[in-house]
């Protein structure tokens, strides 16, 4: 919206120019976004503790959580806010990518919030069933799967790419990308899902990843870069970056509520909306294999709770103490703060690998 407005300033004021610079505006919509969730944010979280949308914690997990029953959720429509008006602000809105990303997250936030309200304003346990959550998934997922093939123009925005080998590229079919592009959106949205049990545990991880894929978005747009790093080249993919570094901006702002003890959760609206955003931009720049990399701890806490669901179903035995993952630790004596600062760390090593990936091929 601004970009328009200093591109029309430019006519006659050489220095307006500036902003047409990507990296620029990206910095802008991370302190952006930083800033209306400090100002939203003590607001926010002041409503949700008068309307009595607090949080429900089950009696068989940890006992040091039985505490935090009652604390506000759903705080995730923060971050969504930001995000948006720091992306509408800051991006060029004739670029087609920018409004697939805003409306996944848009999409899948709204089914969080649906889930939310339930289970927290209507006092059902169950929210939306899992049927019906993984339908209005599917309905978003092969959407926005669909919309990206059909407006594809290059072979490169549809070419798989397998990260440290050079020349290792395989050619996917219609069936074959809308499918990929399926399991990594909804996929990354349950898996920041399940993630999100501790105090900062899901933002920082997404924040780190979000940070990454701007990097990527950037060196996918920018034609001697993606020559140079033999990359391939996605035109208008750059833009992406400057709706990453709005998710690290939000995401930066909500943990100053959200780290330990938090004063808000973010609920399924902000995790599934994060976690879907997170996917379709590593669909875009053709990185799910590295996304899959960076979001380790992602990945880790998913397949522990697939792991626990077989053994019991299969054998009356369970793996870990409980899952997801972060559960088990604590159980086994680990304080919450140890618990989230350590996976933490995994995750600034797989992004840190993540990112190696420019270069080592």
């Amino acid at each position: 919206m601004l970009l328009i407005l200093f591109r029309w300033l430019a006519q006659t004021i050489r220095t307006f120019h500036v902003f047409d610079y990507i990296t620029l505006r990206a910095m802008l919509a991370t302190l952006t976004a930083l800033i209306i969730s400090f100002i939203v944010g003590p607001g926010m979280i002041r409503k949700l503790t008068l309307m009595k949308i607090g949080q429900a914690v089950r009696d068989d997990g940890p006992q040091t959580h039985l505490k935090k029953a009652g604390t506000p959720t759903m705080g995730g429509a923060l971050m969504i806010v930001a995000i948006a008006l720091s992306t509408l602000l800051w991006s060029d809105l004739q670029n087609r990518y920018v409004w697939v990303v805003l409306f996944t997250t848009l999409g899948f936030g709204v089914i969080g919030w649906v889930d939310d309200y339930r289970k927290v304003v209507r006092q059902n346990p169950k929210g939306l069933s899992a049927r019906q959550k993984y339908f209005w998934q599917s309905v978003v997922g092969l959407s926005v799967a669909g919309f990206l093939l059909w407006t594809s123009r290059l072979p490169a925005e549809t070419q798989l790419i397998v990260p440290f080998f050079k020349h290792m590229v395989f050619v996917m079919s219609s069936v074959g990308y809308i499918v990929l592009t399926y399991l990594v959106i909804v996929g990354s949205s349950n898996a920041v899902n399940l993630t999100d049990g501790l105090d900062g545990l899901a933002i920082m991880p997404t924040v780190l990843v979000a940070g990454a894929l701007a990097v990527f978005a950037y060196v996918a747009g920018n034609t001697v870069f993606s020559h140079y790093l033999d990359l391939p080249y996605i035109p208008g993919a750059g833009e992406l970056t400057v709706f990453a570094a709005s998710i690290a901006g939000a995401g930066l702002g909500f943990l100053w509520f959200n780290t330990y003890p938090a004063e808000v959760f973010m609920g399924d609206v902000g995790a599934l909306a994060l976690g879907a955003a997170l996917g379709v931009i590593a669909v875009i720049v053709r990185q799910e294999i590295v996304l899959f990399i960076m979001g380790g701890v992602f990945v880790m806490e998913t397949v522990s709770v697939m792991l626990q669901v077989c053994s019991f179903k299969l054998t009356g035995r369970r793996i870990f103490r409980m899952a997801p993952l972060h559960h088990h630790y604590e159980l086994k004596g680990w304080k919450e703060t140890q618990v989230v600062v350590r996976f933490w760390i995994i995750t600034m090593m797989l992004v840190l690998i993540g990112l190696s990936t420019l270069k080592l091929r």
